[in-house]
């Protein structure tokens, strides 16, 4: 997959001190990790990489665009608009291991996939709440949340729910 192949950057293959490519994500790419939080958007990812020594490189990445969520309270997809940045230094080393900003990277292959990096900025650039602006949402659902929340608070308040349908039976009781 073409979106997936830009992420995958070749340390070892690069040709000056530094090196910005510009990549832009969009459904195909969200599809293709299997994303859990963010199943469709459109970023746009700018990578500054830096080589610093031989061995070591930063790498600074900068997230901007939309992504498709759901609504928590309505359920159904909203825009939600990202910007983050984050920062990364690659050194090359025996083993792959990843530790808070520092990655080491295997010294004979020297390639970094930074393709579930990207994601994790993205998904982490979401706020922890994410609704519709006021009016935008499902019309039908925030009925029925206004609905069960009423039924919900008058339980609290010590008045037992009923259920519309028992209410009209209790009419046919009282009429007999």
């Amino acid at each position: 997959m073409e979106c997936l192949d830009q992420l995958k950057i070749d340390l070892k293959g690069l040709n000056s001190d530094v090196e910005e490519r510009h990549i832009t994500l969009n459904d195909a790419y969200f599809e293709a990790i299997e994303a859990t939080e963010v199943r469709r958007g459109s970023v746009d990812v700018d990578v500054t990489i830096h080589k610093m020594t031989e061995t070591a490189f930063e790498l600074l990445f900068h997230t901007e665009g939309t992504v498709l969520v759901p609504c928590d309270l309505c359920l159904d997809d909203m825009e939600q608009d990202i910007s983050a940045e984050q920062r990364i230094i690659v050194k090359f080393g025996k083993n792959y291991s990843e530790e808070d900003e520092l990655i080491v990277v295997d010294e004979n292959e020297g390639m970094l996939d930074a393709t579930w990096l990207v994601y994790e900025t993205i998904a982490l650039a979401i706020p922890i709440r994410h609704v519709h602006a006021p009016g935008k949402c499902n019309a039908a659902m925030t009925e029925k949340l206004n609905e069960f929340s009423a039924a919900r608070s008058s339980q609290e308040e010590g008045e037992p729910a009923v259920d519309p349908r028992w209410s009209a039976l209790s009419k046919l009781k009282l009429e007999e």
